[in-house]
């Protein structure tokens, strides 16, 4: 908690305490007060008490000691790609995926003044990724932070006239902070899928489309990953995402990060599954939740 800055400790603390005294609704993220995660937290669940985590190891953390009963993590953005490693953070964890949320990102470049010639913002490196085109075209020098509002509080206590950060306008608010200027992501359909983890695997209602998240190693023998994924395509299950990952310092053993449509019960997911399996060293199921976003083919 100390590494936060000064001025975002008071905010932190108080959400900590309200989020201990019913952690069964406390709702755990990565960020200070203001953060985009923060925001997601918010939307995702209205009821819930958002507590602020340093890092994406804390928030898990913060699950699995039994200090906020989920935690909402960004996995993926729309201009920028991956953000968390939730491939490596989640398996080791013990914890579930039960859902997932999707939030359109809006990012403010902030200053002391308004008026200020901005020559550094600073902010954590995803918001930076996508703001790149902006600050190469102005010249602005990117300064990666852990956070975006973070980043607005450290530009907010330190006496640097042409730094500014870049977070939500929120943030602004919160930290005494004046607007240089807004939406200035990349692309307008910037957004954000954030996954929501909790201590066990939750089984979602009837009705309505179904994700699957697991991850897979293949065997170290020629075409293992053309067998592996044709055992989806042969039993007509959609992959959505497929990303690797190499495991230790041999290089020789591939992990692999996937979303499939459908979930475990379901015949044709149980065949591919199964036949999945016969052709890795590792199957292991993340999660099944209820898709917040319909994937598959648009007519």
């Amino acid at each position: 908690m100390d590494s936060f800055p000064k001025n975002a400790l008071g905010m932190v603390m108080k959400m900590a305490e309200k989020g201990a005294e019913q952690p069964e609704k406390a709702i755990a993220f990565q960020g200070a007060p203001g953060a985009n995660s923060h925001l997601a937290a918010l939307d995702y669940a209205p009821e819930g008490l958002p507590v602020p985590c340093f890092s994406f190891e804390d928030a898990i953390d913060a699950v699995k000691h039994g200090k906020a009963g989920s935690a909402i993590i960004p996995i993926e953005n729309s201009l920028h790609g991956r953000v968390a490693d939730i491939h490596f953070l989640l398996p080791e964890s013990g914890l579930h995926i039960v859902d997932e949320y999707f939030m359109p990102i809006r990012h403010c470049l902030m200053a002391r003044s308004a008026d200020a010639e901005i020559h550094t913002a600073m902010s954590h490196p995803q918001a930076l990724g996508q703001c790149r085109h902006y600050l190469r075209k102005r010249g602005i020098i990117p300064v990666a932070y852990a956070d975006t509002a973070a980043a607005a509080a450290f530009v907010a206590q330190h006496d640097d006239p042409h730094a500014a950060a870049i977070a939500p306008p929120l943030a602004a608010q919160i930290y005494g902070l004046q607007p240089v200027e807004e939406s200035i992501e990349d692309a307008p359909d910037n957004i954000t899928r954030f996954v929501v983890l909790a201590p066990e695997a939750a089984l979602p209602e009837a009705g309505g489309p179904l994700m699957t998240t697991f991850i897979f190693e293949v065997k170290n023998i020629p075409a293992a990953l053309y067998k592996a994924l044709g055992c989806f395509a042969t039993n007509g299950v959609n992959m959505t995402k497929l990303e690797s990952y190499q495991q230790g310092s041999s290089f020789a053993a591939t992990e692999f990060y996937t979303d499939i449509e459908g979930a475990p019960g379901d015949p044709k997911v149980d065949a591919a599954l199964a036949e999945l399996a016969f052709h890795c060293n590792m199957v292991r199921i993340l999660g099944t939740y209820r898709q917040a976003r319909r994937r598959g083919v648009i007519d």
